[in-house]
């Protein structure tokens, strides 16, 4: 086979990234934009030893699962990686990407995992309440606003995501009329160039409030109207300052005069333009029913980050509030929020089902952000801890809570992998349950072990990626963990991620399984079975950082009264000197046995 040689083929699987698999000759293939069951022609772009790429030229006898995306540009944005298919095998497919990542990577058992059934929408559209479309220029010249096509910058324009919500089109189209109108141009990332690089809708699906955030390539929207700002001046400086005075929405002249004195003439006319342009735009954004926030966020960098730090607020509170079940949430352009509040109102509720307080428990939320899941367990708990790494997402947190008269809630600023450690070694902090909602990158191996250390009796993982939430379960697993129920939610209809929550409980010592075993034909004692050499050899290297022996396993035994078989502790020959163990090392093996319950 050779690059741009085409050939069919018959999808048997999927990929975790949505595309599909198909075998030519033990060959493997990858084909984006193909469903299993598709039998397709496409055409090889890229290959490897024993893999390669190809692109979709036609489905020649498409599946019994597939469907005609309902997007007219779903190929090319690559933003849903799933609307050839239709929504029942997406489900399958997300709950069977869950499942196998617990098999292979968390090397769980079938009979292993409690999988529930994956939490669906009844209508998997319009349901994102964020979107954020940058701005550019067509092949034509015009002003567009849309997505970037898959591992590019290339703006793919779509004024009408069937993701998110309907008024996007309407302010995407009075924001775009409003550029052309006053020559505000769009951002070039290439040349570093253009005033207008991203806008941030928001709604809060409860209230119909919205919010937009302009992101602009500088401090206000007047500094890079274009070459009418020289003419402006020029008109200013033959019609003298009471032109240049009219020509802003509001002061005095006296406010003209000293701004004129202080930084001149043309700083006084970009204000007075910056002012006005804005006033403008916003009075053409309020048309919109339920606009309730308009601001603009100054971002000057050459980077990808969209937002910028800095937000200047042009109009309304500066926040929408939304509602997650009977918590009321304040969401700014800053603030990390759900972007699917109807599954995220299932998602919490099966969190807090999983962790089933009674009003007696102490509760620690880690990577809280602002508060969405700490808030709704303090409904229902005695006291609750947040930890953020973003100090506005604590901020937000915090009035979030007195926003809901929730006392019972604190938060601290910092990596979870520090706080928590730092106040259960200073200050003994305990947890009935903790609930942990990591980025994709799961939990820091520090958080863990302090997550073993404080033993909860349950603990609440929450993940947004079924790889990483493997290897975490895996590790708190033979830290003494049971996995109990395990249950999809999809947040993301159309694309390849799934969130994940999962009920893990502490093993209690009567978790055991009764046989029948004659002792009479085992060189072993029934305290040795509690517990194998290894077991105690991994458990103090694990706790204790040290390397223990047999040898020094069967001797600390003897001394505590448990009997070894007659093979253990025996010199190789009748002259030969037995090493005893340290007093570092018995003491580690004497833990090690009580943790297994044999002393």
């Amino acid at each position: 086979m050779e690059k741009n040689q085409e050939f069919t083929v018959t999808i048997e699987d999927m990929n975790e990234d949505g595309a599909g698999v198909g075998k030519l000759a033990g060959y493997i293939w990858f084909i984006k934009d193909t469903v299993i069951g598709d039998v397709v022609r496409a055409k090889a772009m890229k290959m490897k030893k024993s893999y390669g790429f190809a692109r979709l030229m036609e489905v020649l006898e498409p599946s019994a699962g597939r469907v005609e995306p309902s997007c007219p540009v779903a190929r090319q944005c690559g933003g849903c990686q799933l609307q050839a298919m239709s929504y029942e095998e997406q489900l399958r497919f997300k709950e069977n990407k869950v499942l196998n990542n617990l098999m292979r990577i968390g090397k769980f058992k079938r009979d292993e995992i409690q999988m529930l059934p994956i939490m669906g929408m009844e209508n998997p559209w319009r349901y994102r309440n964020k979107a954020q479309f940058p701005f550019g220029r067509n092949k034509d010249g015009e002003i567009i606003a849309g997505f970037y096509a898959g591992r590019t910058h290339d703006i793919i324009g779509n004024d009408d995501c069937l993701l998110g919500v309907e008024e996007n089109q309407e302010i995407l189209g009075i924001i775009k009329g409003f550029m052309e109108e006053n020559g505000l141009e769009p951002y070039d990332e290439y040349a570093h160039k253009g005033l207008v690089r991203h806008v941030l809708i928001r709604k809060g699906f409860k209230t119909g409030e919205l919010m937009v955030c302009l992101v602009i390539n500088g401090r206000s929207l007047g500094k890079k109207a274009g070459d009418r700002r020289k003419d402006r001046w020029e008109d200013c400086m033959e019609g003298g300052l009471e032109d240049c005075r009219e020509e802003r929405m509001e002061g005095s002249q006296e406010d003209c005069r000293e701004e004129r004195m202080e930084g001149g003439l043309e700083d006084c006319w970009e204000k007075g333009t910056a002012d006005s342009l804005a006033g403008r735009l916003v009075e053409r954004l309020c048309q919109v029913n339920g606009m309730t926030s308009i601001s603009y966020s100054v971002n000057m960098e050459k980077t990808n980050v969209i937002m910028g730090k800095k937000i200047v607020n042009l109009y309304g509170p500066g926040y929408i509030a939304d509602y997650i079940g009977d918590v009321q949430y304040q969401i700014s352009p800053l603030s990390f929020y759900q972007v699917n509040p109807v599954q995220t109102e299932k998602l919490y509720g099966t969190a807090l089902e999983y962790a089933d307080l009674s009003g007696n428990e102490t509760v620690w939320d880690l990577y809280c952000g602002i508060g969405t899941i700490s808030l709704f367990l303090a409904q229902k708990a005695k006291k609750v801890y947040g930890v953020e790494i973003v100090p506005q997402a604590i901020e937000d947190a915090r009035r979030n809570a007195a926003l809901n008269g929730m006392d019972n809630v604190e938060f601290f600023v910092g990596k979870a992998e520090e706080v928590l450690p730092e106040q259960y070694e200073k200050n003994q902090v305990h947890a009935d349950v903790i609930v942990v909602d990591p980025p994709r990158k799961g939990c820091d191996k520090v958080c863990l072990d302090t997550i073993l250390k404080m033993r909860p009796e349950k603990v609440v993982y929450v993940s947004c990626d079924s790889a990483t939430l493997a290897r975490d379960l895996r590790y708190l697993a033979d830290g003494g963990y049971v996995v109990g129920k395990v249950r999809g939610c999809d947040m993301f209809p159309g694309t390849v991620h799934v969130e994940t929550v999962v009920l893990l409980s502490q093993q209690k010592p009567d978790d055991t399984i009764e046989i029948d075993l004659d002792l009479d034909e085992l060189d072993a004692t029934s305290a040795e079975l509690k517990a194998t050499y290894k077991e105690i050899k991994d458990y103090v290297l694990k706790e204790f950082g040290l390397k223990v022996s047999s040898l020094y396993i069967s001797q600390v035994k003897r001394k505590c009264g448990i009997e070894v078989g007659e093979n253990y502790n025996l010199p190789k020959s009748e002259n030969a000197r037995v090493p005893q163990c340290p007093k570092e090392k018995e003491d580690a093996i004497k833990a090690a046995l009580k943790y297994f319950a044999m002393i």
